[in-house]
């Protein structure tokens, strides 16, 4: 079974990245293979806020000039990295920390000025914001040969050497494209789709596509869950088998997830 985890940075160094760890031990252990993907976000604007560099967001989009790439650089692929691989070795993990630079391993190229939803009618440029064009998955092949965890933060390179800052859950959702995984996990603050956000009783346990694209319509699913829905529905025609939205984990939950789809978090199928 092959897994894509995509974590966010507010469960790095909190105690949900302990038993997110020891799930994947178990999973691991079972001869899953898995490549993990880490954000930052959070992280990256209190660094921000202390250096004096103002956070700059359109349309919920993070601005990326030179100085907050800087920044995108240390918190990715510097603390956090290094943060999770610990408590992944401490589970017994053989992580191996990554960014999309190492091997290019993440390709992409430099977003173009685009028009976003409330961001006016002009094009936006957004800085050193990339687009996913590939993996290197022989890289990850090699990797897992030799029973190595691939953790990758969520920087992205060009051919020339260029570096940019993508969204993790972009690049969690191609990379499970590009594998075909059998499992896409998108961990989050959320333990799911909600048709209430301030009820955690309210979860979806399940949905389709079309179901997912109607809870939208129909105003269910709100605020950031949105584009994570979107694009995760973008994926899961591409052979992904199924994709997991869960958070505030428990202990088991993962394991949960993969055994019992539905019994935490929601689990979007084709």
């Amino acid at each position: 079974m092959s897994l894509v985890v995509k974590i966010g940075g507010e469960v790095i160094g909190s105690g949900e990245a302990a038993l997110l760890a020891a799930d994947l031990k178990i999973l691991i252990d079972e001869g899953a293979q898995v490549a993990i993907v880490h954000g930052g976000g959070p992280q990256a604007t209190a660094l921000q806020k202390r250096l004096g560099i103002e956070t700059v967001q359109i349309a919920g989009r993070r601005v990326t000039d030179a100085a907050t790439l800087d920044v995108m650089k240390m918190v990715l692929a510097g603390k956090l990295n290094v943060d999770l691989c610990a408590a992944l070795t401490k589970a017994g993990i053989a992580a191996v920390g990554l960014h999309g630079v190492s091997g290019q391993v993440v390709k992409a190229v430099r977003r173009p000025p685009k028009k976003y939803a409330g961001a006016g009618d002009e094009p936006v440029d957004m800085g050193f914001v990339g687009d996913v064009t590939g993996f290197n998955l022989d890289l990850l092949r090699t990797l897992w040969v030799e029973h190595y965890v691939p953790v990758i933060a969520c920087l992205g390179a060009d051919a020339e050497g260029g570096v940019y800052n993508i969204n993790a859950d972009m690049v969690g959702n191609q990379l499970a494209a590009a594998l075909s995984a059998d499992r896409l996990f998108l961990i989050t603050s959320a333990p799911g789709v909600l048709k209430d956000i301030n009820d955690p009783s309210s979860r979806l346990p399940k949905l389709t596509r079309a179901e997912a694209k109607q809870a939208i319509a129909d105003g269910i699913v709100t605020g950031g869950m949105i584009p994570k829905l979107e694009e995760a529905m973008a994926v899961v025609d591409q052979g992904v088998g199924a994709i997991h939205i869960l958070g505030k984990l428990a202990a088991g939950d993962l394991v949960r997830a993969v055994r019992e789809p539905g019994s935490v978090g929601t689990t979007l199928v084709a």
